[in-house]
């Protein structure tokens, strides 16, 4: 039954790029042979503004373009095809490195009149996959945050963000920074699969105690939710991540934009070909017979029974889980507008 599925990556080939006539696809016993390469870029600025009505962010940075993490469901791969690559396996394979992130950053911290407010680490693609661990851009941008005093907020599915347990602890002792872990799944056998080169579920989980154990606020984002695959697992994640010491959770129904839509029918039908087209028309029926959303505040509802179903899941598991959930809001006051060397001492 998953004879054609392809272990460890989320896009099974390449797609179209929409802005071009043609794609390179290797033969397909080449595609898994296809290594990770790493490309320097260099952009001006790294802090974005985000404008989004239904969004809570207020900047984002995101040191990598591409994610090795490889999850299917990304809504991040369409940004790949504006560099001319695939939202199919170049998203994954073809990752560019943003080294001058830091310095970059710390000029904007340094801009006149500037007001500090919560900057936001993986608004695209993940600020811990594996080559933060070569590159370490991550850790230089939170050492910045600590310098400044400056609020921080991070969004992972990987376990690495512990090798920077040093700097996250004094940024909390002053209320500058918060970490989600994106858990879609507490099934490993469906985590494989789903997210191949992110943590373990058991990773993750020991990573949100011993980040809630250093008095780092720790919460999840359960997404995406995809009926009939992921959806009947609602309760026990919430259950499962309260007693690992999250504080908080949200969560987001799958939606399928773009290039998103043929990497993860490809996906869905050679890694559970049982249900591909249970799962497919579920989502349907969430989004108006079609399997994307574009709307604002609707791209994340869905509508329907099945959307219904979901959110009354959530309801009831907040009510027994986290009957006094936390959204704790960071503080801004501290920022130093220049680099506190002294903070260097300790």
């Amino acid at each position: 039954m998953e004879s054609n599925f392809r272990k460890g990556q989320g896009a099974q080939r390449n797609e179209l790029n929409r802005f071009d006539k043609y794609t390179f696809e290797p033969e397909d016993e080449d595609v898994e042979n296809v290594k990770v390469s790493f490309t320097e870029v260099f952009p001006k600025t790294v802090v974005n503004k985000i404008t989004s009505p239904d969004l809570f962010m207020e900047y984002s940075l995101n040191p990598y373009q591409g994610c090795e993490h490889g999850c299917s469901y990304c809504f991040a791969r369409p940004t790949h095809e504006f560099w001319g690559y695939s939202a199919g396996t170049d998203f994954e394979r073809k990752i560019m490195v943003k080294k001058n992130a830091p310095e970059l950053l710390e000029k904007f911290f340094r801009k006149k009149n500037y007001i500090p407010k919560t900057l936001s680490l993986s608004g695209n693609t993940d600020c811990y996959q594996p080559a933060e661990r070569k590159f370490e851009i991550t850790r230089k941008i939170l050492q910045l945050c600590l310098d400044y005093r400056h609020p921080v907020s991070i969004l992972t599915k990987n376990a690495l963000v512990l090798r920077d347990l040093d700097i996250l602890s004094q940024l909390a002792e002053k209320n500058l920074v918060s970490v989600s872990f994106s858990i879609p799944t507490v099934n490993e056998e469906i985590r494989r699969k789903m997210e191949p080169r992110t943590s373990s579920v058991a990773n993750k989980l020991k990573a949100i105690q011993i980040l809630s154990e250093n008095n780092i606020p720790t919460g999840v984002m359960v997404a995406p939710v995809i009926p009939g695959l992921t959806s009947d697992e609602s309760l026990t994640i919430l259950k499962t991540i309260s007693e690992a010491g999250a504080r908080s959770f949200g969560y987001i129904i799958v939606r399928l934009n773009d290039t998103v839509k043929p990497v993860f029918i490809n996906w869905i039908n050679a890694s559970f070909p049982d249900r591909a087209q249970k799962v497919l028309n579920q989502i349907r029926s969430m989004r108006g017979g079609n399997l994307g959303e574009k709307r604002f505040h609707e791209r994340y509802k869905g509508e329907g029974n099945i959307a219904g179903m979901i959110h009354d899941t959530f309801a009831l598991g907040k009510r027994k889980f986290f009957p006094n959930q936390e959204h704790r809001q960071l503080s801004t006051e501290h920022f130093t507008g220049s680099r506190d060397q002294q903070l260097r001492l300790f």
